[in-house]
C-alpha cells in the first residue's frame, strides 16, 4: 500500500494526472507500480489502476490477472472497480475512500448513484438502436468454436 500511496503522491510533482497510485501484486510481488495519466495522456480512463492492471496484463502476457491483488491509494471508482473485476483480480485493498477523494475536488458520487438507476432515470440516458442487427453479432460468437473465452 506504501507503494501506491508514494505514487500518488510522485504524481503530483510530476504533474502527469491526477493524486492516485496503484499497483498489481502476484504472490507477494510487485508487478506494476502505476499512477494517474489523465491529463498527461488525455485519456480520461487513465486513471491510476487501469494502467497498473493494463501493465501487468503486458508483463504476465494474459488478460486474466487471476491470482493477484490490487493496491490503490483510494477508493476505485466505478470504472476502476469494473476494470478489476473484469481482471479477475481475487483481493482490493484501498487507503483513503470515496469521501476522502470528494473533499479533494474528485466527487464520483454522482457514478456511483447513477449505476443504480434504471437506464430511464439516469442523466445519459441512452439510447438502443439496431438490437437486432448487433445481436447477430453474438450469436456468430456463440456458433465460433475457435475463440478465446474470457
Amino acid at each position: 500500500m506504501l507503494e501506491a500511496i508514494k505514487k500518488a503522491g510522485e504524481n503530483i510533482i510530476s504533474g502527469k494526472g491526477g493524486p492516485f497510485g496503484a499497483v498489481v501484486v502476484k504472490d507477494g510481488k510487485i508487478l506494476a507500480a502505476a499512477a494517474n495519466r489523465v491529463t498527461s495522456t488525455n485519456d480520461p480512463t487513465a486513471h491510476a489502476e487501469v494502467v497498473a492492471i493494463r501493465e501487468a496484463c503486458k508483463i504476465l502476457g494474459t488478460f486474466d490477472l487471476s491470482g493477484c491483488e490490487i493496491f490503490a491509494s483510494c477508493e476505485p471508482c466505478p470504472m476502476c472497480l469494473g476494470a478489476i473485476m473484469w481482471a479477475r483480480i481475487e483481493k482490493l485493498y484501498f487507503a483513503s475512500d470515496r469521501q476522502d477523494a470528494a473533499r479533494a475536488g474528485f466527487d464520483d458520487e454522482l457514478f456511483y448513484s447513477e449505476l443504480g438507476l434504471t437506464a430511464d432515470k439516469r442523466a445519459l440516458k441512452p439510447t438502443q438502436l439496431m438490437q437486432k442487427e448487433a445481436n447477430l453479432i453474438f450469436d456468430k460468437w456463440l456458433e465460433t468454436v475457435d475463440k478465446i473465452p474470457y
